[in-house]
């Protein structure tokens, strides 16, 4: 079956970026959606020629823009040389088809563009399986562009009828095939990951899920808690599936932590769906870890934007430690007023080292709220459980007699109950 949506190939030639806004106060938030879009598409391997902001009165049904804007804009890519024209704004199918047929250029939307460094980016089995389902479903309703062959009719031996059967009708006919197969492929390795959850979600050890918006520097500050080396990128999506590693804290306590999902604004909701891989983490984390770039141009938007996609999955009223990173690059007043508007944030530099110490002893406090000290006696023949001690929870003091050891330790609240048997009266 073909690839409905491979435009990797335009993407790399020549492309006019373009968005519009109806009022004046407007065009600030335009212009900053139209360099995201330009990150994107740099993202995707495309080059870009020219961004361009439009003033409409209104929306249009049949091009988003009136005609006569419509006929500047592709003046404008002909003048440029540009074979593609990408517009930040979501396209309909019907208008899509209506710029190429008017333009006899490739016209495609904001939403094309990320599914296209989904697809080159997703590793997991289940993100390449999501990622196939939405570049299915987004290209069912816009074959009519798709193939110039489309209105040829296929007709011969075997076939009904004077006329045949249309090609679009035999395209169409394999995607919705594909798709039912790509949703039955989903729930089997759903399946599977449900019985990894469970697992999963009886471990002793606390965990934490990374979160914010794309180029936030989530997988650089996963490094610096770590130690390890996860792929860090100056782009947008440089991770797409989760990274979980373990840390423990200067309190001897053991924390998993992972790496999520970069947001982003106007993210297609088929695409949370396709990520929910990734973002379960964030759900069935024991509290959160915030990151967002001091530096960003609109913070307040890209917090929000990661508030409400945390809302979509369902994490609830999470307990969350808000970080403010690269405050290494920062200008001072915007430090000293970000510092007076969120005074329990944490302020620091994934990339020097700068504020660790805040993080960690938030962390600290986060998962030590349901740590309780507990003398425990483990006979010679429960040494497991001994190590189980260990590894959980932050040992205080140990003394070993013949018959087994005496352990005093903080242990955490979802193993508590396991170790009661071995309570040890003072």
């Amino acid at each position: 079956m073909p690839n409905f949506i491979d435009k990797e190939e335009n993407l790399e030639n020549k492309a006019l970026l373009v968005a519009v806004y109806n009022r004046p106060d407007e065009r600030a938030h335009c212009d900053e959606m139209l360099e995201e879009l330009h990150e994107l598409v740099e993202t995707a391997g495309g080059e870009i020629c020219e961004i361009m902001p439009v003033k409409i009165r209104q929306l249009n049904p049949k091009y988003l823009v009136g005609s006569g804007k419509a006929e500047e804009i592709i003046a404008r890519a002909r003048e440029l040389d540009a074979n593609t024209i990408i517009f930040d704004d979501v396209l309909s199918p019907g208008q899509q088809r209506n710029w190429e047929k008017l333009s006899k250029l490739l016209v495609i939307d904001r939403q094309e563009v990320i599914l296209e460094i989904f697809s080159n980016r997703a590793s997991t089995k289940e993100a390449e399986l999501q990622i196939e389902l939405a570049k299915a479903e987004y290209m069912l309703p816009r074959l009519k562009n798709a193939w110039t062959h489309l209105d040829r009719q296929k007709g011969g031996v075997g076939l009904r009828g004077g006329e045949g059967e249309k090609q679009i009708e035999i395209d169409g006919r394999l995607l919705r095939k594909s798709i039912s197969k790509l949703k039955q492929e989903l729930k089997s390795v759903r399946k599977q990951r449900a019985e990894q959850r469970k697992r999963r979600q009886k471990t002793t050890i606390p965990n934490a899920a990374i979160v914010g918006y794309t180029n936030a520097g989530k997988s650089m500050l996963l490094n610096l808690l770590t130690g390890s080396k996860v792929l860090v990128e100056d782009k947008l999506f440089a991770t797409l599936d989760p990274t979980t590693r373990k840390i423990v804290l200067p309190n001897n306590q053991s924390v998993l932590v992972t790496d999520t999902v970069g947001f982003i604004r106007k993210l297609p909701h088929n695409l949370v769906e396709a990520f929910k891989a990734t973002l379960e983490e964030a759900v069935l984390s024991q509290f959160l870890i915030h990151v967002v770039d001091i530096n960003s141009s609109n913070i307040e938007e890209y917090m929000q934007t990661t508030e409400d996609v945390l809302a979509e999955i369902g994490t609830g009223k999470k307990e969350s430690i808000l970080v403010f990173n690269k405050v290494d690059i920062a200008e001072p007043y915007l430090l000293r007023r970000l510092r007076h508007e969120y005074p329990a944030a944490i302020f620091m530099s994934a990339k020097t080292g700068e504020g660790l110490e805040d993080l960690h002893e938030r962390m600290v406090d986060i998962s030590g709220e349901s740590l309780k000290e507990m003398t425990l006696f483990i006979p010679l023949d429960k040494f497991d459980v001994l190590a189980l001690i260990h590894r959980v929870g932050h040992v205080l003091s140990e003394q070993y007699e013949d018959d087994g050891a005496y352990v005093t330790a903080s242990i955490p609240g979802n193993c508590q109950h396991e170790l009661e048997p071995f309570l040890h009266e003072c």
